[in-house]
């Protein structure tokens, strides 16, 4: 397989990334993003529309203990035959009626028991939108990041690609010159081949990742900002307790669980209201106009009635068929139902909450751990290439510690992209998420026009920052041949034991 000449290729890499971080970054924020994703977002939206029926919903309840005022109007014609036995006639009687009637409920346990529910359902559609707007809040964040961690590891895989194909480059060289095996050409070749296909991979990935965050936040062509460097992840949380504790407070499915409750223990009170009386007050006006009589008189003169009415209305239901017992054992079966439904809710809660709080600090140790070793493959590979310059090491030995340099790498980006969002995460678990939180996330992105640096520097060199988001290939400098007759594995000096120790004679007396 022909491979380019890897100094060029190195030049121009080192020449395209330093353009690169020397242009302002025009990368949209996180912030900005999820502001796009709330407007445009179809399960968010759609969440908004059913917190909007569910408040009108439960406005209708209130319905039953508001006068309702009725409005009535009529005209019938009446035939009417009179008939003796010295006459027969027919005469046609016009009607028209008109009326208002109005009608209180005074006592309506049931009415009211409905009324205090729709309370309660507001404030339910209110958490039901909260858990919404938080998963979107979480969703936007894991969508943000994904495409960052993409965007790293196709920098981090083609300054890998630069490295092999200089190491490449070297192998063939020192072949030619006879200092080197077939061996170190073949191992370098396959491992370049190697990286061209983690190019394609990673090249494919991100261009998806990018389709799901434009697809999310309804904006083509989106550009996250990067981390800033150096990294300064957000501060680890307080104790775990007081998280938990905080959670069965204010977590918006625990709400909707205990206001459940609520309506459920208010859907026996209407279920006992079954055997309850009912009082309603009622006021009417009624005109009837009848320009050719009535059907009781025999005038045949206009009549006309003006009748204005008020009273009260009681009822009591004395049997409905066993209907209400039923019925109030059902709702008391379905409170004890919703009592059980909060304690789940609050034991997943509880879990959730325990487990991403140990996920955050998990994640932070990794990220120290990941930052040492960094450094610490650095040094490997720099040794490497040493022994591999004096004859001590042999060419797989500089390209492994190359791979195990650049996965580190990798490793440390996803740790810390892992961190920001396990941050969100704890939050949600927690149920105390909010947009106002994006704010600490979005203050580790680049903000003065640069990207982080840190992976930039070149494999050669040990890097000075933290963050390693956009690397830059190695920068080529004179290749140093190993000697024609140095021992790959040099053997051990030979051990010669020390001569045993001399023991003086006693002087004598």
């Amino acid at each position: 397989m022909p491979v380019p000449r890897p100094l060029p290729l190195s030049a121009a890499l080192a020449a395209v990334f330093a353009t690169a971080l020397a242009l302002p970054a025009h990368g949209q924020s996180l912030i900005e993003l999820y502001e796009s994703a709330r407007s445009y977002d179809a399960t968010y939206q759609g969440a908004r529309a059913q917190y909007d029926a569910s408040l009108a919903r439960a406005a209708q309840a209130k319905a039953g203990i508001l006068p309702q005022v009725g409005l009535s109007a009529s005209a019938t014609s009446v035939e009417q035959e009179l008939s003796t036995d010295a006459l027969s006639a027919r005469r046609g009687l016009p009607s028209q009626q008109a009326g208002i009637n109005a009608t209180q409920p005074l006592y309506r346990p049931a009415n009211w028991a409905a009324y205090e529910q729709s309370k309660r359902q507001v404030d339910i559609a209110q958490a039901t939108l909260t858990v919404a707007e938080q998963d979107l809040i979480v969703r936007v964040s894991q969508a943000y990041f994904d495409v960052l961690s993409s965007q790293d590891t196709l920098a981090l895989v083609r300054a890998q690609k630069a490295a092999v194909a200089e190491q490449l480059a070297s192998a063939k060289r020192n072949f030619e010159v006879g200092t080197a095996t077939i061996t170190d050409q073949r191992e370098a070749q396959a491992r370049y081949d190697l990286v061209v296909a983690q190019e394609i991979a990673a090249e494919n990935d991100l261009q998806v990742k990018k389709i799901a965050l434009d697809q999310l936040v309804g904006r083509p062509g989106s550009d996250p900002t990067p981390l800033a460097a150096p990294v300064v992840l957000p501060t680890l949380p307080a104790d775990m307790e007081s998280w938990v504790t905080q959670a069965d407070a204010v977590h918006p499915a625990i709400t909707q669980a205990r206001l459940g409750v609520e309506v459920a223990t208010l859907e026996v009170d209407k279920a006992r209201a079954g055997h309850k009386p009912t009082l309603d007050a009622q006021l009417g006006y009624n005109a009837t106009n009848n320009p050719q009589g009535t059907t009781t008189s025999t005038s045949t003169g206009r009549v006309n009635v003006r009748a204005a009415s008020i009273g009260v209305v009681f009822n009591l239901p004395l049997f409905a068929g066993f209907a209400t017992e039923n019925r109030i054992k059902e709702t008391l079966a379905l409170e004890e139902q919703s009592r059980q439904t909060l304690e789940s809710t609050r034991r997943s809660v509880t879990q959730a909450t325990r487990a991403a709080f140990l996920g955050l600090v998990s994640g932070a140790g990794q990220v120290k751990a990941l930052e040492a070793a960094e450094a610490s493959s650095q040094s490997a590979l720099d040794a490497n290439r040493l022994g591999y310059q004096v004859g001590v090491r042999i060419n797989i030995d500089v390209l492994n510690s190359q791979s195990q340099l650049f996965q580190t790498k990798r490793d440390l980006a996803v740790a810390r992209y892992n961190v920001l969002v396990g941050n969100l995460k704890l939050r949600q678990a927690n149920g105390t998420l909010s947009p106002d939180d994006l704010q600490t996330v979005n203050n580790t992105l680049a903000t003065n026009g640069r990207a982080s640096v840190d992976s930039a520097a070149s494999p050669d060199q040990p890097s000075a920052a933290t963050q390693s988001p956009v690397p830059v290939p190695p920068t080529p400098g004179p290749m140093v041949p190993p000697p024609v007759h140095a021992p790959v594995n040099p053997q051990a000096p030979l051990q010669v034991p020390p001569p045993p120790p001399t023991i003086a004679p006693p002087p004598t007396r």
